[in-house]
């Protein structure tokens, strides 16, 4: 596809009447996706446009910018059968001491870098998928020996690879459990700035770009994760300050209700997790060498051993691909392959290997369609 205006480069500008009949013109060109073209037709070819050439197009215009940007642009996409899926991993060095997202297509190909996050270097923070946008959220800095917590938020555009940040939350906090329900990120719990464990929750709304603070949990909780499903927010892990160790509560917010409701089987100290399909996978750190399944339709769990892979003791972060489960090894050694779970697959063929690999330590992944 041709990016350029047509016919913008034979109107003559050597005098001032030209030059305001070239204003007019390309005022009219910019009021239409593609001039000569009708609305749904001109949308539907820049849906068609691969997803590599997205950066190219939000440099054209403004009016291209905007329509990428929005959820119509996904939804053309969708429809016409053309969202690819790439994986978004943060990795580390070998030392640990820095980090860099990098993105891999379906084929575990490196696609690119994403321009280093704004901001001070932070842990501690939260990483939820909205609308195409991958968001970075609140966590804490050390700068000269203190620590601060933080309630800026971060949002990555795919379309245009370039970050932007948006509204602050109306609380600083780390260690947090967050997830998108419904087109809307919730913040649960964490520590604050003085290191208090919390309990207070808020929403984000990304129409009008906004945090506003909603019913708490009815006890503080931080080190917990979080996911949604059938339209409720699910809290499970990390601690409280009403239990001795981990806590095994599960807290789950009803946004049309507006309420907490609490199960007391959970799962503690997960180490990763994931949602696939209609179900939740954890997996824990006394426990390794099993996937935890969680169906929120009935609160049962169920347990699936993972095959060894040269170790008995290594340990996974998650992502998801294609319907699939990947695994990926903590060792970040050669000789380890990326575990692959497909809870659709015959049983006994559940389990396979695959050639996608970060290039450093996987500190988190998460999955972007557009």
């Amino acid at each position: 596809m041709c990016f350029s205006s047509s016919g913008k480069q034979d109107i003559p500008i050597h005098s001032k009447n030209n030059l305001q009949s070239s204003t007019r013109v390309t005022d009219d060109s910019d009021s239409l996706l593609l001039p000569g073209l009708p609305e749904d037709v001109a949308k539907y070819c820049l849906a068609l446009v691969p997803r590599s050439n997205f950066p190219a197009m939000g440099a054209v215009c403004k009016k291209w910018r905007s329509y990428i940007q929005s959820k119509e642009f996904i939804m053309e996409r969708k429809l016409a059968g053309l969202l690819e899926e790439w994986l978004y991993v943060l990795t580390a060095d070998a030392g640990g001491k820095e980090n860099h997202w990098e993105v891999l297509d379906c084929l575990g190909q490196k696609n690119h870098l994403l321009p280093p996050m704004p901001g001070p270097l932070k842990v501690g923070f939260g990483v939820v998928v909205l609308n195409g946008k991958l968001l970075v959220m609140a966590g804490y800095s050390v700068a000269n020996g203190f620590a601060s917590a933080s309630a800026d938020v971060y949002q990555y555009d795919s379309c245009l690879n370039r970050w932007s940040k948006l509204a602050d939350m109306n609380v600083a906090r780390y260690d947090f459990a967050c997830a998108e329900v419904n087109g809307m990120v919730y913040a649960v719990g964490g520590c604050g700035i003085d290191g208090d464990s919390l309990s207070s929750v808020e929403v984000y709304n990304p129409d009008s770009n906004k945090w506003t603070l909603i019913e708490s949990l009815r006890r503080p909780r931080w080190g917990c994760f979080a996911f949604g499903l059938n339209g409720k927010l699910y809290v499970l892990g990390g601690r409280s300050n009403f239990t001795i160790g981990n806590s095994k509560f599960v807290d789950v917010y009803n946004p049309e209700r507006h309420s907490w409701c609490e199960i007391k089987n959970g799962c503690v100290m997960v180490t990763a997790h994931a949602v696939l399909g209609k179900e939740l996978f954890c997996m824990e750190w006394k426990n390794q060498r099993k996937l935890a399944i969680f169906n929120p339709e009935d609160n049962s769990w169920k347990m699936v051993p993972v095959p060894l892979t040269g170790s008995s003791n290594i340990g996974f972060r998650f992502g998801i691909l294609d319907g699939k489960l990947l695994l990926f090894s903590l060792l970040g050694e050669p000789d380890y392959n990326t575990l692959l779970y497909d809870p659709n697959a015959a049983p006994g063929s559940e389990w396979q290997t695959s050639a996608i690999k970060p290039s450093g330590l996987c500190l988190c992944c998460v999955t972007i369609k557009a």
